[in-house]
Formats: structure tokens, C-alpha cells, sequence
């Protein structure tokens, strides 16, 4: 399958990224459908497209008189022009008016070109998801996992085409922080590999090949290390999230802070990231202690930006 066959895209999970990959899918002007578990996650998702499609609209026509709003995922810098905001604000509107949610497997994933997975971030979901997922697809879907942190040679197998799957991975904000890192498995075809990238390509992302699987990818290599020395200052007692944040932002000149990155990538996502670390399993440790303490959080509905509170308080 080339590029120029890929024209239905489905996006399993409505998460904070799951949306994000959705809309800016749609965006671009693939039809997009989002892949939900249940009418419950049908009324999550539908916030997070309702944010987006304001975010989009609100940035582009803030971009006539003020340059420092342009994102990459939206035009070229050297393209920004009346016109072709209005054409881009015209891109937004019929992306949302087609997106599509549903809860129908094969209503979902019959007809798809490509599948981009976004379940939570739990082995046995993710298996369970692609045990079920190979009894709707055509045979030409090509399969990529948005996994932060999971090998897709766990899932190669269960997903029935491992000649056909492979990572792509993408940062929240993606029309800003335009990275989409594809990985391949060992029994990954290099021609779905150079798929993928030309895919993130047509959707206005800068693909970074990961030449050999590694958890985390780039990007999260780096970032989740940093975020667990944040988190374990504050479950420890060492500092509060406020002033671990503003001692990070002081000393670096970063916009955001450990607890703000977390806020914005989503607790849930941290929390179960935390807890396959094998010492979060044992009474007493810091790593128990920071699954715990995200865990309160997420009880008390306290899930990061997305929900309107997690360290910090987003509804006023």
C-alpha cells in the first residue's frame, strides 16, 4: 500500500492523545473515525473534540495579527497568509462536522486504511484489544501503537499481521510539538515503516525514525526518567509540586514544570506507567508511594488538565 491509498483512518482510544491524532488526522483531511469502548467514553471523547476544534479555530484567526500563535501541525510558516487561514479555519470546520465516534468494531475498523492505537497504557488491555481488533480488519490495514513506553514486539503476534505493525508515537499538543516517532519490530515490513512515515508526514508531523526498539523511544527516554525524579521529591516529602515545578522552571527557563507535563500528559497515563515498575509493588518503597498518591488523585476525579484539576487547578 502506498501513501495515496491511505484514506480512512482509525484511532482507537478518545484519550488526550487518541483525540489529538484524531482531529489533526481529520484536519489534514483523511476520513477519521475514533474506535471508543463504550457510550460512557463516547461522552469523555466528545469534550476533548469540542476543546480542540475551539483550539484550532481560536489559534489560527489569533495567527492574522500575532505570528508567535504559529503551530507547524497547522500550515508552512511561509504559507500564513489571509487565504489560506481562512482555507485552514474551513479544514477545522469539516473536521469536526465528520469526525466520527463509535463504539462498533466493525463499523470502526472494516473499512480502515490505517489504525493508530491509543488504548490505556496496560499490557493486557492492549492484547486483548488486538485479539479482538484482528477479526474486523481488511487485510491491507496496516497497524501502528501510540504506546509511550510498551515494545510493539509484545503485541506483534496478537495483532495477527506483525509484517504490519509497528510504533508511532507522537507528543500531546501534536499541532504544536509536531514529533511522531516511528518504530519498527523485527518482523515489521520496511515498506509499512516508510508508510508510517509518509503518513505522519501527510498530517503535518516530523517523523523520527528509531532505528532499534527501545522503551520509551526518544523522546520519553529522556522525559519519563524526569518525570519520576519529580515525582518521588514530592512522594517523599522532599518538595511540594509547586515548588519542584518553579525549581525546575527557575533553574532551566522551561514554560512548564514536572507536575504541569504530568497534568497536561494525564494521570492515568502516569499512574499506569508507575505501577509496572516492579519496586511500585512493594509496601513501602518510593515508587509504591507515588502509584498510591496518583491513585488518590485519580479517585477524587483529579486526572489532569483534561478533567479541569490534577496537581493544578484548571477551572479558574
Amino acid at each position: 500500500m502506498d501513501i495515496k491509498d491511505v484514506k480512512k483512518v482509525t484511532v482507537a482510544g478518545g484519550g488526550v492523545l487518541g483525540s489529538q491524532i484524531a482531529f489533526q488526522s481529520a484536519y489534514r483531511g483523511y476520513d477519521v473515525t475514533i474506535w471508543l469502548r463504550s457510550e460512557g467514553s463516547i461522552g469523555r471523547c466528545q469534550p476533548k473534540i469540542d476543546r480542540l476544534h475551539e483550539t484550532y479555530l481560536a489559534s489560527l484567526e489569533a495567527l492574522r495579527t500575532d505570528p508567535s500563535v504559529y503551530a507547524y501541525g497547522f500550515m508552512g510558516k511561509d504559507e500564513v497568509s489571509p487565504e489560506k487561514i481562512d482555507e485552514a479555519k474551513a479544514a477545522v470546520e469539516h473536521a469536526y462536522k465528520n469526525l466520527k465516534l463509535t463504539t462498533d468494531w466493525d463499523e470502526a475498523f472494516g473499512d480502515a486504511d490505517l489504525v493508530i492505537e491509543a488504548v490505556a497504557e496496560d499490557p493486557a488491555q492492549k492484547t486483548a484489544f488486538y485479539e479482538e481488533l484482528k477479526k474486523h480488519l481488511p487485510e491491507r490495514t496496516v497497524v501502528a501503537t501510540n504506546s509511550s513506553t510498551l515494545l510493539p514486539s509484545q503485541f506483534a503476534e496478537a495483532t495477527g499481521r506483525p509484517e504490519k505493525y509497528l510504533a508511532l508515537h507522537f507528543a500531546n499538543e501534536i499541532w504544536k510539538n509536531p514529533s511522531a516517532e516511528v518504530m519498527a519490530q523485527s518482523k515489521t515490513d520496511p515498506a509499512n515503516f516508510e508508510l508510517v512515515c509518509a503518513f505522519a508526514a501527510s498530517i503535518r508531523m516530523v517523523p523520527l525514525k528509531v532505528m532499534k526498539e527501545q522503551p520509551g523511544y526518544l523522546l520519553n527516554s529522556m522525559l519519563v526518567p524526569f518525570l519520576n525524579a519529580a515525582e518521588k521529591l514530592w512522594a517523599t516529602g522532599v518538595g511540594s509540586p509547586e515548588d519542584i515545578d518553579l525549581a525546575w522552571r527557575l533553574g532551566t527557563g522551561a514554560p512548564a514544570g514536572p507536575f504541569r507535563i504530568l497534568d497536561i500528559v494525564g494521570l492515568v497515563t502516569a499512574y499506569n506507567i508507575g505501577r509496572m515498575n516492579p519496586a511500585a509493588q512493594q509496601e513501602g518503597t518510593p515508587e509504591n508511594r507515588i502509584v498510591s498518591l496518583l491513585k488518590e488523585k485519580i479517585d477524587a476525579g483529579e486526572t489532569g488538565v483534561a478533567a479541569g484539576k490534577g496537581f493544578y487547578d484548571y477551572t479558574k
